[in-house]
C-alpha cells in the first residue's frame, strides 16, 4: 500500500476532526492509500507539539511555510481561519502538493478564484471538505435522482439552524468565534453554514440561474478577534434567499446561527421528502436500512465520522460504496 504524507495546517477543530479521520479511515475503507500524518502546523509551538504526540504526527512546526517546503508531504491538509485559505493553497499548488481545503474557500470570489487558477497552472489533486456529500442519507438522495426515481424536481428547500453566536458554550469575543470577526472569516452564516446547503443542492440538482437574497446582521458590534477591539459586525448572522435551478425546480435557503437549542440541524427537502441530516445523531442500520440503535454523539465525533468518508471518496472517487459507511444513516421522512 502506498503512503500519503499528510501535512496538516491548524490544530483545531477542523484539525483534530481531519486527523481522527485519516486515522480511522483504513479501518472502514479499503484504499490504495495509507494516509501518514506527517507533520503538524499552529501557531503555538507548546500546543502543537501535544497535538503531534496526542494524534501521531511524526513532527510539528509552528510556521506553515516549512510544511510546504517539506519534500515528504504529499498533502497539504488546509484547516485554518478562512482569511489565510488562499497564500497557503497558491503556495502549495506552486510547490505541486495536493491540497484538501476546509469551506468556504475564501474570503470572497474574486480571492476564490485565485486560487482555482494556480491549482489548474499547477495541475495538483484539490479538494474542498463539503463533507455532507458524504452523509449516507445524501448519496443515496443523489443515486435516487440519478436514476429518475424521483421524477422531475420541482422544488429544493434547505436549511441549517445553529445557535453558536448565542450559546453560552461559545462565549462571544472568544478565540473559538473567529468566524464572527470578519477580517478572519469574511462572511458570516452564509460562508460557513449556506455553503453548505448550496453544494449539496448543486450536486443533487444542478446549477442556479437566479437568486434573490437577504442577509440580518442581529448584534451589530462584537470584540474582535484580530483586534482585540469593539468593532462594527461585517458578517451576517442570517441568510435566506429564493432561487431558480436551470433545470426549472424552485428552490428556498435559509441558515442562522439564532436557532436555540440546534448545535447543527441541517435539513433538506426534494418535492416534498425532508432528509433530516443532524449534528449530534447517529443511526446505525444492517445492510438492509433497518435501524438496529441510535445514539447522541458530540458535534465533532459526527463530523470525524463524515470526514472520514469525504477523505476515502477523495481517495478513491465516486460515491456508491459511501451509501452506508461506517453505519452512519441518517432518518429520511
Amino acid at each position: 500500500m502506498k503512503k500519503l504524507n499528510i501535512g496538516t495546517v491548524g490544530y483545531g477543530f477542523m484539525g483534530r476532526t481531519h486527523s481522527n479521520a485519516y486515522r480511522k479511515v483504513n479501518n472502514f475503507f479499503d484504499l490504495e492509500y495509507e494516509p501518514v500524518l506527517k507533520v503538524i502546523c499552529g501557531l503555538e509551538e507548546k500546543e502543537a507539539k501535544a497535538f503531534a504526540e496526542q494524534w501521531g504526527y511524526e513532527s510539528y512546526t509552528t510556521d506553515w511555510h516549512k510544511v510546504i517546503e517539506d519534500d515528504e508531504v504529499d498533502l497539504v491538509d488546509i484547516c485554518v481561519p478562512n482569511n489565510v485559505h488562499a497564500e497557503i493553497a497558491i503556495a502549495a499548488a506552486k510547490a505541486g502538493k495536493a491540497i484538501f481545503c476546509e469551506k468556504p474557500l475564501a474570503l470572497d470570489g474574486p480571492q476564490a478564484q485565485t486560487m482555482v487558477d494556480a491549482v489548474e497552472k499547477a495541475g495538483v489533486a484539490n479538494f474542498v471538505s463539503y463533507n455532507y456529500r458524504r452523509v449516507p442519507a445524501v448519496t443515496l438522495a443523489k443515486m435516487l435522482i440519478d436514476e429518475g426515481r424521483l421524477g422531475k424536481i420541482f422544488h429544493y428547500r434547505a436549511n441549517f439552524l445553529q445557535d453558536w453566536t448565542i450559546s453560552a458554550d461559545v462565549p462571544q469575543g472568544g478565540m473559538a468565534t473567529w468566524r464572527l470577526d470578519v477580517k478572519a472569516a469574511g462572511s458570516g452564516v452564509t460562508g460557513d453554514l449556506l455553503a453548505h446547503c448550496i453544494d449539496t443542492a448543486l450536486w443533487l440538482n444542478g446549477g442556479i440561474d437566479k437568486v434573490t437574497a437577504m442577509t440580518e446582521t442581529f448584534i451589530k458590534e462584537r470584540k474582535s478577534v484580530t483586534s482585540g477591539k469593539v468593532e462594527p459586525v461585517g458578517i451576517d448572522d442570517a441568510c435566506a434567499f429564493l432561487a431558480r435551478f436551470k433545470n426549472g425546480s424552485l428552490g428556498n435557503f435559509e441558515a442562522t446561527r439564532y436557532a436555540r437549542g440546534h448545535k447543527a440541524l441541517y435539513t433538506f427537502e426534494i418535492n416534498g421528502k425532508t432528509l433530516l441530516l443532524p449534528g449530534t445523531c447517529m443511526i446505525c442500520t444492517d445492510s438492509r436500512g433497518l435501524i438496529t440503535a441510535m445514539k447522541v454523539l458530540p458535534v465533532d465525533g459526527v463530523l470525524s465520522m463524515l470526514q472520514t468518508a469525504n477523505i476515502h471518496t477523495w481517495i478513491n472517487g465516486g460515491y456508491q460504496d459511501c451509501r452506508l459507511a461506517m453505519s452512519i444513516v441518517l432518518c429520511i421522512r
